[in-house]
């Protein structure tokens, strides 16, 4: 066998992308040079879980499930149950071609309510209310530690939109009012939490 037979050979083998050690801007161009279009296409695509399914997952490279409301495995599922239903959906992805693992999403506007027995904190509104930035970052702490401990790994929060009533003149609770101060540094502080967590695996908050 030649070298570069041998080269290529321990490359499929030991591939780049999968080492730890190697530089991430490493990994990337290796793991993308691999890619069909199809898998590329699989990776930026988020389904809903209650449409996931294994052979899906792992046959279209999918790269994230989101759990709305109402997304969990079953009615008063626990934080272990969450678990298992993300386990089982990790485990798909790691059979696909690539093995490339799922990024795992869900609400969790005022708490992480999806769970049964979890810390269910007030809406945004009553939030806003408090005029409390230091309050609401202790929250989206607590909110980081529930939301990772149940297996995912970003949560769709805060909504920081401006209520602005319509016709019916209805408020939406997960809204803020409109103010030009409170919005910015209440969400700030908000997702800064995702930053301060060391000791534990970080849980990215998006804000909508």
């Amino acid at each position: 066998m030649s070298s570069s037979s041998r080269k290529a050979k321990n490359m499929n083998n030991n591939p780049i992308y999968k080492n730890p050690n190697s530089p991430i801007e490493s990994r990337i161009k290796d793991l993308l040079s691999r890619m069909t279009l199809s898998e590329k296409i699989g990776q930026i695509t988020q389904i809903d879980r209650r449409v996931a399914t294994r052979s899906a997952i792992r046959d279209l490279s999918v790269g994230s499930i989101l759990s709305a409301g109402g997304g969990g495995p079953f009615e008063k599922a626990t934080s272990s149950d969450w678990i298992d239903m993300i386990d089982r959906f990790q485990n798909a992805a790691l059979e696909s071609r690539l093995g490339i693992p799922l990024l795992y999403g869900t609400d969790a506007v005022h708490g992480n309510n999806n769970v049964y027995g979890a810390t269910v904190f007030p809406h945004n509104i009553g939030l806003g209310a408090t005029r409390d930035a230091e309050l609401v970052r202790r929250i989206g702490v607590a909110t980081a530690l529930e939301v990772r401990a149940r297996g995912a790994q970003f949560t769709f929060a805060p909504c920081v939109a401006v209520s602005s009533p319509n016709k019916s003149q209805k408020i939406r609770r997960q809204t803020c009012l409109p103010t030009f101060y409170e919005i910015p540094s209440h969400s700030t502080m908000y997702v800064r939490n995702s930053l301060v967590l060391e000791f534990i695996p970080k849980c990215l908050f998006i804000i909508h």
